[in-house]
Parts: C-alpha cells; sequence; structure tokens
C-alpha cells in the first residue's frame, strides 16, 4: 500500500518539476563566442553578463544571413558579433536554446515607442513611435507568453518598449519586445 501511494504522489507532483523546465525564458545581446563542438553559443548582454546557452538540432534560428551558414565560425548563420534575443529554457542544469532571432541588418527590425494598448489574449500590441504615428504588432505566441514575464514583464500602458519584428504580408509581427 505505502508503494501504491508513493507512486500516486510522485505521479501528481511529476507535472509541476516538468512545468518547471519548461518555462522559457529570453535574453538580449551579442554573441562573443559558438563552439559548435560543444554545442554553445555565449551571448553577453548589455550590463556585462554572459548566458552559455547549448543549442540542439530543434533550435530555431530566425533572420540569420544564410549565406554565413558555411562560415566555420557560425551557427545557422549567426556569427560572432551577431545582435540577438535568444529564447531559452532550463534543462536538467543546462540552459538550452529554444529560438534564436537575429536583430538588425538582414534580421528583425527594431521600433521603439511608449505603448498605447496591449492585448495578450488577442495578441496585439501598439506603440506610439513618438513621431506622431502608431505601429500595430500583431505578437506571435512566444512574445505573447513572454509578455508577463522576463524582459517584457512589467510592459503595460505607458510603458517604454523596443519591439523586434518581422514584416509578413503587410503586417507587422512580434516576435520579442522589452521595457526600458
Amino acid at each position: 500500500m505505502k508503494i501504491i501511494a508513493m507512486a500516486v504522489l510522485a505521479l501528481a507532483l511529476a507535472p509541476a518539476a516538468l512545468a518547471d523546465e519548461d518555462v522559457v525564458n529570453a535574453v538580449h545581446g551579442t554573441v562573443v563566442k559558438i563552439d559548435q563542438g560543444s554545442k554553445v553559443v555565449v551571448i553577453k548582454t548589455a550590463d556585462g553578463s554572459r548566458h552559455s546557452l547549448h543549442f540542439v538540432d530543434a533550435t530555431a534560428v530566425h533572420g540569420a544571413d544564410l549565406s554565413a551558414r558555411g562560415a566555420s565560425d557560425s551557427w545557422h548563420g549567426l556569427a560572432k558579433g551577431s545582435e540577438v534575443v535568444a529564447h531559452y529554457s532550463k534543462r536538467g542544469t543546462e540552459d538550452t536554446a529554444v529560438e534564436i532571432d537575429k536583430v538588425g541588418g538582414d534580421g528583425l527590425k527594431t521600433a521603439k515607442g511608449t505603448v498605447t494598448a496591449i492585448d495578450r489574449g488577442g495578441k496585439t500590441l501598439v506603440v506610439d513611435t513618438g513621431d506622431g504615428t502608431k505601429k500595430t504588432f500583431d505578437l506571435t505566441d512566444r512574445a505573447s507568453e513572454d509578455a508577463g514575464k522576463g524582459v517584457a514583464k512589467g510592459a503595460v500602458k505607458g510603458s517604454k518598449v523596443t519591439v523586434y519584428y518581422t514584416e509578413d504580408a503587410g503586417k507587422k509581427v512580434a516576435h520579442f519586445f522589452e521595457a526600458f
């Protein structure tokens, strides 16, 4: 009977333990190292801290220069010096990159401004850019999920934000945004 009770308790606690591992965080910075042998990318943030993220075959890369894929110091078109936003989760003791978005150049575009409206459920964000125009962004699922935590935490009406986006069929699609 004790074994059954322990098994039921273990099964009841398992989803909570797995949920902690599935939490996705984001970091914005510059690639300072790519080690293809150990499958690690190191990102340095504006405050000088470094984040070592493991990458796997399933790690998505957006906005990177595909012509740089063959270079020995690059990985999926990312190279040392690339400005990126990396979404990662903790897998055991390692931080594993889920998605890496290149910013600038041929990567994601940026817009800065003040949030005038945010609808996490409807997945939209409206930003006043300060030049008399308002831009409406559709939020990706990840941007919508990130909106209440990490770097997007506290992004409410009146917040100053930087939005990282692409344009698709005339629509601005926000992949990530951070309050400053």
